[in-house]
């Protein structure tokens, strides 16, 4: 469950909340005027390589022999 915390409160209370997030690993969003602005979550490190995050992103690629733009390369001429 994700908690609202003002701008405001959490200025005053960085630390408390930043221990809190620490240990519970439960995300805080930060509002300004009611809106969220910000998220606050446990930073967790990846074990994997940016190729394999990176894997399945590419949804269309039409041909990719033909270069993006032919007079940019000089070994084509």
């Amino acid at each position: 469950m994700e908690t609202e915390i003002s701008k405001s409160r959490f200025k005053a209370h960085a630390l408390e909340i930043f221990r809190s997030v620490e240990q519970t690993g439960e995300p805080v969003i930060v509002t300004d005027h009611g809106s969220p602005r910000l998220i606050l979550r446990k930073y967790v490190e990846r074990k994997t390589s940016s190729r394999e995050r990176l894997k399945g992103s590419i949804l269309r690629y039409d041909d990719p022999f033909l270069p993006v733009a032919s007079e940019d390369w000089d070994a084509l001429a």
